[in-house]
């Protein structure tokens, strides 16, 4: 009879693009990435025998028809914003994990949340491996945080880690941040792929063993100077949702945005505001992109973008200065260089404004950037009113994407777009041909190509000369 057994032999296996390779090397020789080959035992079989046998499942496989989708539901963090971006709030069971820069407020947001979340009789733990407990004692203190259900430890081992989940018991777990935790159970250094990887694995086997009656797992995670998010590439997908907290130091507008949700859309955006003594929602943020003025001057004009699947107001700016002998100046903030050039390009060839040897200042309201090719009839507007110093009535919008024939293109989510304006007082909007479903109160001027809506806007700012500057 022949025997049966198996030997272990290794592989080295690349976790961003699963190369395999024989031997350790530093680098992948597939995708380049450093750090990510790592070590994995194989079995082979010894004289025909079966390395693979089918073992018998503790539970057995049910129809899909035959489970309640009751049973898991979103539980509200109390944090309407962020219950936004989650798709109605956290799902017990699931991994969650929130992405920025330092210093941005992940740390300030989540203790917002656990906060919320033991107000509403609930149990949340608070596990920090980069701040001690007296740290975040202060923080909770100054932003008003405080509350008997909420839990600290500051630890940074793994195992210590579960001990402190399963002695509290709570529904809630924030780890902060998954970068800091570490493992005896795996090798490498804290914040490397190896003890990133195995932690988070660990935490995520530990919620869905739990199930329905599982606590919510929140994971902060660093960010690399490129802004994507630190440790290996696995990571987003050992996870349920994915966030990303954005925000410029220079301004206290904050943006948690959803890059992947299993249990709701992937592109919703929340909006919020950070002062120092914490943070708050702002579920109607247009009026933080719009210049507050009591007449309108030349060189604005107002588009609505879309962010994800919410639609937002926003200003551009534009000045024309003197002719430059040399080559002229184009300094942008908060618009894309590129398609501001080549807007630019656009007006003096196709719309004949000499405007090419003039120096061109563009910038927005509230630093909002605006990166929707549906903002280039705005910044079109805006350098042309500038240029002709007229004025453009400050209850129109203008919503286009310009090509480089002049032409004028339709872009995605119109009607959303519209509605927005409509619904913040808005009476006008210059737009492409073929625009069909238009709210009420909102009147639509149509133009085919950028020679069109320069002569719809001087016929708008006329009109308004005519009735007296009434706007």
């Amino acid at each position: 009879m022949a025997k049966v057994g198996s030997k272990a032999r290794s592989q080295h296996r690349c976790s961003e693009c699963q190369h395999v390779t024989a031997k350790w090397v530093g680098r992948c020789p597939d995708c380049g990435s450093w750090g990510t080959v790592d070590e994995i035992p194989m079995l082979t079989p010894i004289s025909g025998g079966v390395a693979n046998r089918a073992v018998a499942p503790s539970s057995p496989a049910v129809p899909i028809s035959s489970i309640d989708p009751g049973v898991t539901r979103h539980v509200s963090t109390g944090v309407d914003e962020l219950d936004r971006v989650l798709g109605g709030g956290l799902v017990p069971g699931s991994v969650t994990l929130l992405a920025g820069e330092p210093g941005v407020g992940k740390s300030t947001l989540l203790l917002e949340v656990v906060h919320r979340w033991a107000r509403s009789g609930r149990r949340a733990l608070y596990l920090s491996g980069e701040e001690s407990a007296g740290q975040i004692r202060l923080r909770a203190e100054r932003t008003g945080c405080t509350h008997d259900e909420v839990f600290l430890a500051a630890e940074s081992d793994l195992q210590t880690a579960l001990g402190h989940i399963e002695q509290v018991r709570p529904s809630l777990i924030v780890v902060d941040s998954v970068q800091t935790m570490s493992t005896t159970e795996a090798d490498g250094v804290t914040g490397g792929v190896t003890q990133i990887r195995a932690v988070t694995t660990a935490l995520t086997s530990h919620a869905k063993a739990a199930g329905s009656n599982g606590a919510a797992i929140i994971l902060v995670g660093h960010v690399t100077k490129e802004g994507a998010i630190a440790g290996p590439r696995s990571l987003e997908h050992l996870v349920d949702v994915v966030m990303h907290f954005e925000g410029d130091r220079a301004s206290a507008l904050r943006m948690v945005r959803g890059v992947k949700n299993r249990f709701g859309a992937a592109d919703e955006v929340g909006c919020f505001l950070l002062h120092d003594n914490g943070i708050e929602g702002v579920a109607d943020p247009s009026g933080l992109f719009l210049d507050q003025r009591p007449a309108p001057v030349p060189g604005t004009s107002v588009t609505v973008t879309l962010d994800g699947k919410r639609p937002l107001i926003g200003e551009v700016q534009a000045l024309i200065g003197s002719a430059s002998a040399g080559n002229p100046r184009r300094a942008v903030s908060g618009i894309d260089s590129a398609r501001a050039a080549m807007i630019t390009a656009v007006l003096e060839k196709r719309a004949h404004l000499n405007v090419g040897q003039n120096d061109i200042y563009l910038s927005t309201v509230g630093g909002m950037r605006l990166t929707d090719p549906s903002s280039d009839l705005a910044v079109a507007l805006a350098i042309a009113s500038a240029y002709a110093d007229i004025p453009m009535p400050t209850t129109v919008v203008a919503i286009g994407e310009v090509g480089l024939a002049g032409d004028l293109r339709r872009v995605t989510g119109m009607d959303r777009r519209l509605a927005e304006a409509a619904r913040l007082g808005f009476t006008c909007a210059v737009v492409p041909p073929g625009v069909t479903d238009v709210p009420a109160g909102l009147a639509v001027q149509s133009a085919d190509n950028i020679s069109g809506a320069l002569r719809v806007l001087r016929n708008i700012s006329d009109n308004v000369r005519d009735n007296g500057g009434r706007r």
